[in-house]
């Protein structure tokens, strides 16, 4: 995509990326069930992948993220030696605000067990200043 790209038009539709995860026996906690935190940890390294996927070296090098704000809703557990698919995509984006979306769905039947909105802010990697995103950049994250 040429960096004079338009940014993606409205009502486009995102790009999303999944991620087979296996539930390791450390995931469990002393209800017998995934703990809360490994799924913001699931979130967090489904968003990192996806960035990895799309981006230039280039890119990598030159823009950060810090997380603003995690809101997850928990439906359903994940047990022991489940597989869960975290499945991503990117929302509307504001200045220097990325919305991001995370589904962790169990790899069986593909039951919702949480989703979570996160909001991201771009960074310069060099001195930590927020930035804005180029919309080339963000064009590539939708259809």
């Amino acid at each position: 995509m040429s960096a004079t790209a338009p940014p993606p038009a409205s009502g486009s539709e995102p790009v999303r990326y999944e991620r087979l995860v296996s539930v390791e026996p450390s995931d469990i906690d002393e209800r017998g069930h995934v703990n809360n935190v490994v799924y913001l940890r699931w979130v967090q390294e489904v968003a990192a992948a996806h960035w990895e996927a799309t981006v230039t070296p280039q890119e990598r090098a030159e823009i950060a993220w810090v997380v603003l704000r995690h809101e997850i809703d928990y439906h359903h557990p994940a047990l022991p030696e489940d597989q869960v698919i975290a499945c991503t995509w990117v929302g509307p984006v504001q200045a220097a605000r990325f919305e991001r979306h995370t589904e962790i769905l169990r790899a069986s039947d593909r039951r919702v067990l949480a989703r979570a909105r996160s909001l991201w802010c771009p960074v310069h990697a060099s001195t930590g200043r927020p930035r804005r995103v180029d919309p080339s950049l963000n064009a590539r994250f939708h259809r």
